[in-house]
């Protein structure tokens, strides 16, 4: 190993491979490596530490190579990573002023690997002995933690895949059309809320999964250079994570199980599976908005991604809940109750476009953010902002108007107001910050994440209120 301070290293996860060429320094047999943590190599090893190297000897003559099999994992702590920094840095200066970066070490973005080889062959077709076999078995890990980190990682795939976080989206609006039809006819069928619960999670995670490929063919999400946790996509197929085709047949699956499930209740309450019911037209509304999201008629190519949102986390799920629970729910309280949780849902969708902007108008992707923040080079977010100030003012107030006019324990929801508040005042912050000439327009986007998780927060919580402030309704 100390005859070179380069290796191919190579990573891999369900079938993508990939290789890349990193400088590295050693510790006796342990191999450390810099990298940025947003990676594919990176993001690989996350879900699968089992990696593959070859080193060569620089400027010598001949087939001769280190081929080394382990496992790679992210250093964490401090102590240790200012230990590989050094060893790096004597090998070479390249990325130090990214590892000194304060904006990049506090997002996470710079990161220090370790290998830890189970198995070194050195291969040489001039020595007598061509191949030679060195194993390290106290570096192979044992199979208990084998087995527990596989699964880990299974789970933490798929929450990635799926983008299972984002699934409050889908949770808010079901619990809440469930609660109001409880409050109406005091009575409720668990059999059904889980049907239609789990129809409505395969329907979100078809809607994700479906987003990510056509993004993808786009090329969005590989323009966006601004991509975080709430924006970007899952990035699945950048990162290697799956292959593109892979991704396509996971929404099919994901809406074709929510078809069934479907067809199931239509069958349960009308008594046949393809009966002309509400249901079956709130099916297919539903299934319609998520596929055309970004596939086939991209409603959110053309400006109409933050109405279908809209309707598919708002009326469609607050009033297909209740409707699951009985056919006879009131339809005004029930559609007057969706439309602000309708509209924070949207303005997660329209808060997220910030970080977006530049993608999206590089790939001709017109969100309303795209259009309103202007042609320029800088985006003018001036007025976008408003918008999503004026919009969450107009859905708290719609609160207020339900609560006085039908359920005053609905109010309780009004709560969120002070998180918009808190949001608001650092939005504008922010705002003010990007206008100054000297805006660092690579960082400041990332600045905003605050308002994003606000944003859904906001969703999250109002939802929720409203549910318990039905329930409580009912008990008092």
């Amino acid at each position: 190993m100390n005859r070179s301070d380069f290796l191919t290293l190579a990573t891999s996860v369900s079938g993508n491979s990939s290789a890349a060429n990193v400088y590295f320094a050693n510790d006796g047999l342990n191999i450390y490596f810099f990298t940025f943590n947003p990676t594919r190599k990176a993001t690989q090893i996350a879900f699968n530490p089992h990696v593959q190297c070859v080193i060569r000897p620089e400027n010598e003559e001949g087939i001769k190579e280190l081929q080394i099999d382990g496992f790679a994992e992210k250093i964490t702590d401090n102590h240790k990573k200012e230990k590989a920094k050094q060893l790096i840095l004597n090998v070479t200066k390249a990325f130090e002023s990214y590892m000194n970066d304060e904006f990049l070490i506090e997002n996470d973005v710079v990161g220090y690997y370790k290998i830890k080889p189970t198995v070194i062959k050195y291969v040489d077709f001039y020595a007598e002995k061509q191949f030679e076999w060195m194993e390290v078995p106290d570096n192979k890990p044992s199979l208990l933690s084998q087995i527990i980190g596989s699964l880990t990682r299974k789970i933490k795939y798929f929450i990635t895949v799926v983008r299972a976080p984002f699934l409050t989206a889908t949770i808010a609006p079901i619990l809440l059309g469930s609660s109001i039809a409880y409050w109406q006819f005091k009575e409720f069928d668990w059999s059904i809320f889980w049907l239609t619960f789990f129809g409505a999670i395969f329907a979100h995670c078809g809607t994700n999964v479906m987003n990510d490929y056509f993004d993808h063919t786009s090329r969005n999400d590989e323009t966006n250079k601004l991509f975080s946790p709430f924006n970007g996509g899952s990035r699945v197929i950048q990162s290697g994570l799956m292959t593109p085709a892979n991704v396509l047949l996971l929404s099919i699956g994901f809406f074709v199980a929510t078809i069934i499930i479907g067809l199931k209740l239509n069958y349960d309450l009308h008594g046949a599976y393809f009966a002309l019911s509400p249901l079956m037209y709130l099916g297919l509304i539903g299934v319609f908005l998520g596929v055309m999201y970004t596939g086939f008629l991209r409603l959110s190519y053309n400006g109409l991604g933050d109405i279908a949102v809209f309707l598919g986390f708002g009326p469609v799920m607050v009033y297909g809940a209740a409707y699951m629970q009985n056919q006879s729910v009131d339809l005004f309280t029930t559609l007057l109750f969706s439309i602000p949780v309708g509209i924070f849902i949207a303005l997660v969708l329209f808060i997220n476009c910030f970080q977006d902007y530049n993608a999206d108008k590089a790939t001709n992707k017109n969100s309303w953010v795209v259009r309103l923040a202007g042609p320029g080079e800088k985006a003018n977010y001036r007025i976008p902002f408003k918008v999503w100030e004026y919009s969450m003012i107009i859905a708290f107030a719609i609160i207020a108007f339900g609560s006085i006019k039908i359920n005053p324990v609905a109010s309780i929801a009004l709560l969120p107001i002070f998180l918009f508040y808190f949001a608001s005042k650092k939005g504008r912050s922010w705002l003010n910050e990007w206008e100054k000439e000297d805006a660092n327009i690579e960082q400041l986007p990332y600045e905003l994440l605050i308002v994003n998780v606000s944003t859904i927060g906001i969703h999250f919580l109002t939802g929720i209120l409203l549910t318990i402030g039905f329930l409580i309704s009912v008990w008092i």
